[in-house]
């Protein structure tokens, strides 16, 4: 019997809860206990007395309903009382083990999505987005996408969804790729990572769309097809060469990578309505205003067009963006003052 009520549907609760109090009303009637069984009154001392709570203030007073009451109406609503609670729990307990295996389909938009499971360097990356994420003004949900048999990494801080694929319409709905603000693409194999970096610019070409590849040779094909994907290759070696002829150097980019105490790089777009600025000016008045160094910028968002110490005397126009280096984000810069002499 304890197994049916366990798996019972929730109409047969529903009917055996009817039936109960059709059964209670029948026999309170019968035992003359009318104070008991008016409209309202009835409904709420079934409900209090069911779910033993108990208020006191209406009870039985003949003693057949006394024995109806003690024999009936209390282990009868009590074990209804509990098979409720109990199926209420476990649906609570099963969707927060749905969402926790990533088996939740998803309703977001303006999120960040990061698709692709390295365990450790996954959650430096995870690690870092929150960091960057709780400094901003709006706070973009974050999102996880793999394939790896694992469980949220991060329950309670970051979304999770489990696919079979990175290619496929009904999987990758799940994580709302199509409403993502950013997509971030980094597999173990490069080729996982290029086909998926081709399907997410398919299904979201106005994402930000970056993708880390170990083998260099691919950043050039993927961006013959899909321009837009900015392509982050693996510069360790780069990075080793450079601290053996310039001792440092190795610490000097990890600092203005890392969102820990220190200096970092940060970038923000120069609004549509803002006027021309001259790099001599808005050298000048971002490090007397924000404390921060100018260092480059790219004409109309065209990060491959890079533009890296300019001359003193180019300028800077709405629509492009700009890098610094500051110890927090500027997230309210006056542009107007910045021209200011």
């Amino acid at each position: 019997m304890l197994k049916h009520f366990a798996e019972s549907r929730w109409y047969t609760i529903l009917g055996a809860t009817g039936f109960y109090a059709a059964s209670s009303y029948w026999l309170l009637y019968a035992a003359g206990e009318h104070d008991l069984i008016g409209n309202v009154d009835f409904i709420y001392w079934l409900a209090v007395t069911a779910s033993t709570v108990g208020y006191g203030d209406l009870s039985p007073s003949s003693s057949a309903g006394k024995i109806v009451v003690a024999l009936y109406v209390i282990p009868l609503g009590l074990s209804i009382f509990a098979m409720v609670i109990g199926r209420i729990a476990a649906w609570v307990t099963g969707q927060w083990k749905k969402g926790l295996m990533g088996m939740n389909s998803l309703h977001l938009d303006q999120h960040i999505l990061v698709i692709g499971w390295n365990e450790q360097r996954t959650m430096l990356l995870l690690d870092l987005l929150i960091r960057e994420r709780d400094a901003m003004p709006e706070r973009p949900d974050i999102v996880l996408c793999v394939k790896k048999d694992i469980e949220n990494p991060m329950p309670g801080v970051i979304e999770f969804v489990k696919v079979d694929s990175f290619n496929k319409d009904e999987d990758m709905d799940k994580a709302c790729v199509a409403e993502a603000r950013t997509i971030l693409i980094d597999n173990p194999q490069d080729d996982v990572t290029m086909t998926t970096a081709l399907y997410c610019a398919k299904r979201n070409p106005e994402a930000h769309q970056v993708a880390y590849f170990d083998d260099d040779s691919l950043v050039g094909l993927l961006q013959d097809h899909c321009p837009k994907v900015e392509c982050t290759p693996s510069v360790a070696v780069e990075m080793l060469a450079k601290a053996a002829f310039d001792p440092g150097s190795s610490m000097l980019h990890h600092d203005l990578l890392s969102v820990e105490d220190g200096q970092a790089q940060f970038s923000v777009k120069i609004p549509e309505n803002s006027p021309t600025i001259s790099v001599a000016k808005l050298f000048i008045n971002l490090k007397r205003k924000h404390n921060a160094i100018f260092i480059g910028y790219a004409p109309n968002a065209k990060i491959k067009e890079m533009v890296v110490n300019p001359p003193l005397e180019e300028t800077l126009n709405a629509g492009d963006t700009l890098f610094y280096i500051a110890e927090h984000r500027i997230n309210a810069i006056n542009w107007s003052s910045l021209d200011a002499d």
